[in-house]
């Protein structure tokens, strides 16, 4: 069974912004609940090819893989895969103008294996939750910005 996950939010700023601090890998131990660290494999700024190893904890366990950066249409799309780890995903972002700001979206997708593939609908309502979380904490950094 697969997972496929997407969260949308309005953020009360412009999509220039907003696309350039989400869409910087190095930001998200900063808005995203579960992410505990980034180590950029690649030299940065974001680019295709860009490699970056994540740390995370959900749903109790740690869990650590590497995202490459497979898609960028910078202030529109940002398109990173797993390369390494336990859960081969893909996260998507985009970036629209809407009246009051930004409209983001962040989309996951992916095809468990071995347990996680009995787990899966729990893994998507768990994941759909801290994404929820994740987009409301980007909004309220964002909007303590000057």
């Amino acid at each position: 069974m697969s997972v496929d996950v997407l969260v949308e939010t309005v953020i009360p700023r412009p999509v220039a912004e907003v696309a350039a601090y989400a869409g910087d890998p190095g930001n998200a131990p900063e808005w995203y609940v579960n992410i505990r660290s980034v180590v950029w494999r690649t030299e940065p700024p974001v680019r295709v090819g860009s490699r970056m190893d994540f740390v995370a904890h959900f749903l109790g366990r740690r869990i650590a893989y590497t995202y490459e950066v497979v898609e960028l249409v910078p202030g529109e799309r940002l398109v990173m895969r797993t390369a390494e780890g336990p859960f081969p995903m893909q996260t998507t972002y985009t970036w629209e103008p809407v009246p009051g700001g930004t409209r983001m979206t962040l989309r996951n997708t992916g095809e468990p294996a071995g347990f996680s593939k009995v787990a899966a609908p729990v893994m998507a309502a768990a994941m759909r939750r801290a994404t929820t979380k994740d987009l409301r904490r980007l909004s309220a950094v964002l909007s303590r910005r000057p």
